[in-house]
């Protein structure tokens, strides 16, 4: 299946879901996130906060703030800036995608664990983004490890990954939790 056959696929799912569907599979998924071992291991987290047809991640990072330290990404041109989060300091920015306001940008480096957004993920941890390639373009400069987080319906067959794509070195969803080993 063609990407562009994925995303229309997954946002006809999405649509079908009810408020309780979300924040049920929100909170089975997160559980699984927490019990793993590079969410343990992790101080820096580079988290996604969500958009409305998303996986949620409000209330899993406010859950977790003063423990462990969040960072959120914020589009600038091209590419993602790394910023802490906070919450009082949340704007809307690009896509209409709360973001960090402020100038205390992170290096990627600095960050342990990255839960990744997408579409839809395989097995093999390859994913569909929304087309862009922001995440592409962050993860390849990462040596953190990648986590794709999602509904169980965003878990497909077969992705075909194009050279610049980055996969995930992880898939949770609400009833998998698949480690992708790599050779």
């Amino acid at each position: 299946m063609k990407k562009d056959d994925i995303r229309r696929a997954i946002r006809a799912k999405k649509a079908l879901l009810s408020a309780a569907d979300k924040i049920n599979a929100a909170r089975r998924v997160f559980e699984r996130l927490e019990q793993s071992a590079a969410f343990q291991l992790a101080d820096h987290i580079l988290m996604y906060h969500s958009l409305p047809d998303e996986l949620s991640t409000h209330e899993f990072i406010d859950r977790w703030a003063g423990r462990k330290h969040f960072f959120l990404p914020r589009v600038n041109g091209l590419n993602l800036e790394i910023l802490p989060y906070d919450k009082s300091r949340l704007q809307t920015g690009a896509f209409l995608i709360e973001e960090p306001d402020g100038d205390d940008t992170v290096d990627v480096h600095e960050i342990e664990l990255i839960v990744v957004p997408a579409v839809a993920y395989d097995r093999n941890g390859n994913r569909v983004g929304r087309g862009k390639g922001y995440y592409d373009r962050l993860l390849a400069e990462s040596r953190a490890t990648k986590v794709g987080v999602g509904y169980d319906f965003q878990l497909v067959d077969d992705i075909e990954a194009e050279p610049h794509d980055v996969a995930v070195d992880v898939v949770i969803t609400e009833s998998n939790h698949i480690i992708i080993r790599r050779r």
